[in-house]
């Protein structure tokens, strides 16, 4: 980029400016220049991708207070602050589509591995978890999980006491949030596999009401995870026709991602066509490897839909891998309940052969137990675990895989992160580079200090953007820089309908990236994921410098972003 994009060919065509001989300094002045006027802060002399996906074009940015003034050539300026980002690209912030921060930002609002990134604004709630509503049932276990592992008071129950909990902390970046239906179904009607009652339903609709009126951007499922697996097609769509009415989004961990990959997609589409709710497709990906082949099908129904008017985007992470809790592998029947009903399952004698049954069948989809890492556990007794595969940790301790799982889970009280490795590198490429598909970390703010260090987490908590910059667009060249980042700020901009973000325009909040394009990477890996990525320079905020020459400032102008009424 920085061969083809020089001061002279800017001046020449850029339709911004008018070249002028012997230009020399500030002695003659340009169209659309500036002169002597006051600003808070000055970016001078960048490549500006304003996120429109247009290409880049030379230019310095104006802020005063949380916007952005003025885009051209500001010759001389008094009073003001200074970034010199020449050779540096300049643009919108980042926003993260697909996110699990929320009690995170209150252990830790500097927000570490996600704003070093360039992230200056969160989509949280997914996979129909939010941390609110909190089910009666589940309240006490919550505190006491909430307690333990982040040494936290749970002092709300809905998103009104959760949003106040933030703001009274303060934050480095801008934080939304979907509710989860899976949250929503356990507070109305609990945790078992049951269809509602017609008061249940009314209930739950209710409740996506009420929440979107309180500033969540939409709802979010998790249809692979109890509870929010228990509920039909049916129930889905009553709550999607109130999200629609909202102009909310429907965001969705399908019901499979690879044995029944395509007859998911087909639910979800049936959604938005009924309702007319706008969907997102969530951690868009082709799970095991004998579902690597359904490439072709997946992408076109998406299409399909997009022509067929349906409003339609996916986002996805930079990695083969995906990362959950281990009790993932188990039967949706056998985890109906609290953790402890759960547990007490795995302990059941009459319930093993059921149970073996089950955890063969998905050892035929994986392979081998070798692919599925343990990433994080609780107790110290079981730490060395972290980092190794399930296959590792069986011969380890002379079990079978199964016994090594369930002892662990009991052990652990369920509190187990997993990496597996279930995906193909083409279809990875070919899924970021497609025009309906934006970039999602589906990760958390985590940082290499403090009660956010823990176990070997998957990368993409540090690593996702600069990926994508570093690795997909300089390296392997899977499509332009100016459209990537337009997937990466303006459509997800309009997608959640973040007004006045997303792009770089006078009068837009100036949430804004500076990075050097020849050298952004991500630097965490498998083993030693706890590591930021290099090449992002400067992130604002708000207008404040939050990340300064690749250091964080402690600066928290983040913004709780509440649904903006339609």
């Amino acid at each position: 980029m920085k061969k083809t994009i020089t001061r002279r060919n800017f001046l020449k065509k850029s339709s911004k400016f008018v070249a002028a001989a012997g230009l020399g300094g500030c002695g003659i002045l340009l169209k659309g220049c500036t002169l002597n006027k006051d600003f808070d802060l000055i970016i001078r002399g960048g490549y500006v991708l304003d996120g429109s996906g247009g290409e880049a074009f030379e230019a310095d940015i104006g802020i005063s207070g949380n916007y952005i003034k003025e885009i051209g050539q500001i010759l001389s300026v008094r009073g003001n602050s200074v970034i010199e980002a020449k050779d540096l690209v300049v643009c919108p912030g980042f926003i993260d589509a697909h996110e699990h921060t929320d009690v995170g930002l209150l252990v830790n609002p500097k927000a570490e591995s996600s704003i070093r990134q360039g992230i200056t604004t969160l989509v949280s709630g997914n996979c129909g978890y939010s941390p609110f509503p909190v089910a009666e049932e589940i309240y006490e276990e919550s505190k006491e999980n909430l307690k333990e592992l982040f040494q936290l008071d749970l002092t709300w129950r809905d998103i009104n006491g959760f949003f106040s909990r933030l703001e009274e902390k303060g934050i480095a970046l801008n934080y939304s949030t979907l509710v989860g239906q899976g949250a929503i179904r356990g507070a109305a009607m609990g945790f078992n596999d049951r269809p509602p009652s017609q008061e249940e339903l009314e209930k739950m609709k209710r409740m996506v009401a009420e929440n979107i009126e309180h500033g969540a951007v939409g709802l979010s499922t998790g249809l692979e995870y109890a509870p929010g697996s228990y509920a039909k097609a049916d129930e889905i769509i009553e709550l999607c026709s109130v999200v629609a009415r909202y102009g909310g989004v429907y965001a969705t961990h399908m019901r499979d991602e690879g044995d029944e990959l395509i007859e998911s997609l087909d639910e979800s589409i049936e959604a938005a066509r009924k309702t007319s709710v706008s969907v997102e497709i969530s951690h868009f990906k082709i799970a095991y490897p004998r579902n690597w082949h359904k490439i072709d099908a997946a992408l076109a129904k998406i299409e399909e839909a997009k022509n067929n008017g349906i409003s339609i985007f996916c986002d996805r992470y930079p990695y083969i891998a995906g990362s959950t809790g281990l009790s993932f592998y188990f039967p949706l029947w056998a985890k109906q309940g609290t953790t402890d009903e759960f547990l007490a399952k795995l302990k059941d004698p009459a319930l093993e052969s059921r149970l073996r049954a089950h955890l063969a069948e998905q050892e035929k989809k994986l392979g081998s137990w070798d692919k599925v890492v343990i990433s994080s556990v609780v107790t110290e007794k079981n730490k060395k675990f972290e980092g190794k595969s399930v296959l590792a940790g069986a011969k380890e301790t002379g079990k079978s895989p199964y016994d090594f799982m369930k002892d662990l889970l009991i052990e652990e009280k369920s509190r187990i992160g997993m990496v597996t490795f279930m995906m193909k590198e083409e279809n990875l490429k070919r899924i970021l580079a497609h025009p309906l598909v934006g970039v999602g970390t589906d990760g958390s703010a985590v940082a290499p200090y403090g009660l956010l260090h823990r176990g070997k987490p998957h990368p993409r908590h540090y690593g996702t953007f600069p990926r994508v910059l570093g690795r997909y667009i300089r390296e392997e060249k899977i499509v332009p820089l100016p459209e990537m980042m337009r997937k990466m700020t303006s459509i997800p901009a309009q997608k959640f309908g973040f007004g006045k973000r997303g792009a770089l325009k006078s009068g837009y909040f100036a949430d804004i990236v500076i990075f050097d394009q020849d050298k952004v990477i991500d630097k965490a890996t498998w083993t030693d994921p706890h590591q930021y990525p290099e090449g992002i320079e400067y992130v604002l905020v708000n207008g404040r410098v939050v990340i300064k020459e690749g250091d964080h400032t402690g600066d928290l102008p983040g913004k709780v972003l509440r649904k903006e009424k339609v």
